[in-house]
């Protein structure tokens, strides 16, 4: 009986394998056939979900949700578009993302600056379709009227860093007061990370099928922590977009948010192509 229930097993595992392990080359990868314009369509999308799901909870629905609720949005963004696109584009729906793919060897860096366009645009567009739908709030227009636009949406869930002064608008400043150090390796760090859960997900040494999970799942732990002391970029695309319509300090932060993340990706793709890739062990064998 064991060892019938132990070929029953093995069977079962070698069919998903051979059933599932193409996503291990079309997820965050360049193995992709469409065409660069098709693609940059998909990441276009992607991003859009992303910025307009993870943000427009915060915005929209912050005060009900909580940063627990934020969290699970942004990462319900990342794996519902992994699946819905990865085939497609590779899923990346961040500038950082891209940049460390490349670095790490799975990325043509002849494509980073389309990937980086269309995911900008994108995330601008869902930020734009998020003022619209603020605006067409009767009580919310009163708000910004009796105060402002960044006051009355709480800082349009831009991205900060510093203490906020007494009588100064919320945007471009961390939710708790952390200092530019403190943030400045916060998104370092917690961007690395990311790009170290991506990359192994998806090495074909990896279970194969489940790295959307994993990555969506990473990425809400990722606010988890991040929400209070920058609340949480680690994405260039999301910083933008709530800063072209947040305005104000929020401009004035805006590039921590795309030095630290792009730095974060740089050194975990070197990690991971010259540490942990399936070349590097050979080479070190």
């Amino acid at each position: 009986m064991a060892d019938l229930i132990d070929h029953i097993v093995r069977a079962s595992v070698n069919l998903y394998q051979d059933r599932y392990s193409h996503l291990h080359i079309s997820l965050y990868f360049q193995g992709v056939t469409m065409s660069l314009q098709k693609r940059a369509v998909a990441e276009f999308i992607g991003t859009f979900w992303l910025v307009f799901g993870g943000c427009g909870t915060a915005v929209l629905a912050g005060h009900k949700v909580g940063w627990l609720g934020v969290s699970f949005a942004f990462g319900l963004t990342v794996l519902t578009m992994a699946y819905a696109i990865g085939h497609i584009s590779g899923c990346h729906l961040n500038p950082a993302v891209t940049l460390g793919l490349t670095v790490g060897g799975r990325f043509d860096k002849k494509e980073v600056l389309p990937y980086w366009f269309a995911q900008v645009l994108g995330a601008i567009a869902a930020g734009g379709l998020l003022y619209f739908i603020l605006m067409g709030s009767e009580g919310f227009v009163d708000k910004v009227h009796e105060t402002s636009f960044q006051e009355a949406s709480g800082g349009f869930a831009t991205n900060g860093f510093g203490v906020r002064p007494e009588g100064a608008s919320p945007e471009g400043y961390s939710p708790e007061g952390y200092s530019l150090a403190a943030c400045l390796v916060a998104e370092v760090v917690l961007t690395m990370l990311f790009l170290l859960i991506i990359l192994g997900s998806t090495d074909k040494r990896a279970p194969a099928g489940l790295a959307p999970i994993a990555i969506g799942l990473g990425l809400t732990l990722i606010h988890l922590i991040g929400i209070p002391i920058t609340n949480t970029s680690v994405n260039p695309a999301r910083s933008t977009s709530q800063a072209v319509f947040a305005d104000g300090h929020a401009w004035d932060t805006l590039w921590l948010f795309w030095a630290a993340p792009l730095a974060g990706a740089i050194v975990a793709g070197f990690i991971y192509r010259y540490l942990f890739d399936a070349k590097s062990e050979a080479q070190g064998s």
